[in-house]
This record gives structure tokens, C-alpha cells and sequence, in this order.
């Protein structure tokens, strides 16, 4: 028998840092669909500056209220949400579209599909599918 004790069992969550708390709030309640779960405000006079929800599925999004952090994030993608293929990417274009967050053009990545987007302080989002389509490490089409 394995013994299990300190096994890593995944991510508790993911903490987004953000400069407008109340316009990012806006965009990931309505583009991802969260609900909070907490809210953090600030001891000395009383503003929220944290929100955690939990996403479908386990994942907890956390975002925090840090402009410089958030300022040095801009075009860089912190971390990915996982899709299970081709057709749950492509529902992803489809509610972006529908909601006008544009985003770039769905790509074959290095393992499965890839669809990136913005969030209001220009942090990347991405989505990667765990389908084997895509590109090998040499960026041939498999």
C-alpha cells in the first residue's frame, strides 16, 4: 500500500491580481459566470478588496485588489483553464462572441486546442482542451 500523506492533489486556487476591483468583478461574474463565494474588505475603511469564487468544477478563482501586481501581469497568462476538446473550446468562442470579449482565434497548441483572451487589466486568460490534436514539441502538426 502507497502511503498517501502530503500528496499533492491538485490546485486549491488561483489568485488574479486586479487594479479596478468593482470592473473586473464585472467581467469575470459575467464572462465566466462566478458566483462569490467570499469577500475580503479592507480593515481600514471597509472596501472590498478580494473576492473568491469557485468556477465549475473545483477551481477556485481568487482576485485581489493590486494594481502594481496586476500592471506587471499585463500580456502574460499566469495560468490556464483546462476544456475537455475541440467542441468545448469552440462553445467557449461562441459565449465570447455572444458577450463581444474579443479574443484571438482558436490554435493548435503544443497539447490540444488553445483560445486567449484579455481581462480588463490586460492579464491573459487562456483556455487549453487535453485532446491529443495539436502540435508536437518540434511544431509539427500531429
Amino acid at each position: 500500500m502507497t502511503d498517501t500523506t502530503g500528496e499533492i492533489l491538485g490546485l486549491h486556487h488561483v489568485k488574479i491580481p486586479v487594479s479596478d476591483m468593482a470592473r473586473s468583478r464585472e467581467f469575470y461574474e459575467r464572462v465566466l459566470e462566478l458566483e462569490p463565494l467570499s469577500e475580503f474588505a479592507d480593515d481600514h475603511d471597509g472596501v472590498v478588496r478580494g473576492v473568491v469564487y469557485r468556477a465549475k468544477g473545483d477551481l477556485m478563482i481568487s482576485l485581489r485588489e493590486q494594481p502594481v501586481a496586476a500592471a506587471g501581469l499585463v500580456g502574460y497568462d499566469p495560468f490556464a483553464m483546462m476544456l475537455r476538446g475541440r467542441a468545448d473550446i469552440e462553445h467557449w468562442v461562441d459565449r465570447l462572441d455572444a458577450l463581444g470579449v474579443e479574443h484571438d482565434p482558436i490554435v493548435e497548441a503544443s497539447i490540444g486546442f488553445m483560445l486567449r483572451f484579455e481581462d480588463p487589466d490586460g492579464i491573459e486568460v487562456r483556455f487549453y482542451t487535453l485532446d491529443a490534436e495539436g502540435r508536437d514539441p518540434e511544431g509539427r502538426l500531429r
